[in-house]
């Protein structure tokens, strides 16, 4: 369960997440954006732009993974210790077309010694698109880089 924080800490975990992203490469190349982040909480965007689509002419499957994959690292990473995805599924309710813009919701709904579980949604405006659920590992402190 996540917990109660002040302030200070909710700057601190918004920080942390935007330093997170701003060295994330991939979610950089596919324009995803955080939309907010608070302790085992995140909200993250995604534009569906033309190189995105596949041969349906409907956004790969695959980056609505990695759209879900980056909201859950936000939310994990927000409690300090270094975390990432152990394992993952994803379970595809419709499809989103070029210009939709995609808003994935992650909340960590456990944690437990070093893992974690997470449950993210993602949605094209009030449509849900996807549902993701990933167990986290926590690796410890970040290395230095």
């Amino acid at each position: 369960m996540t917990t109660a924080v002040d302030g200070a800490d909710e700057d601190r975990v918004v920080d942390a997440v935007h330093e997170l992203l701003a060295t994330d490469q991939v979610s950089r190349t596919l324009g995803i954006e955080m939309v907010s982040a608070r302790q085992g909480r995140a909200s993250a965007r995604m534009p569906v732009r033309p190189n995105m689509v596949n041969g349906h002419n409907i956004l790969h499957g695959g980056l609505v993974f990695t759209l879900a994959d980056t909201a859950f690292a936000c939310a994990a990473n927000s409690f300090g210790p270094a975390a990432v995805t152990a394992a993952a599924d994803i379970q595809f309710l419709r499809p989103a077309y070029l210009g939709d813009v995609l808003t994935a919701e992650a909340i960590v709904r456990s944690r437990s010694g070093r893992t974690m579980v997470c449950d993210v949604t993602i949605r094209c405006a009030d449509e849900v698109i996807a549902e993701f659920r990933a167990r986290g590992s926590l690796l410890g402190e970040r290395r230095p880089e």
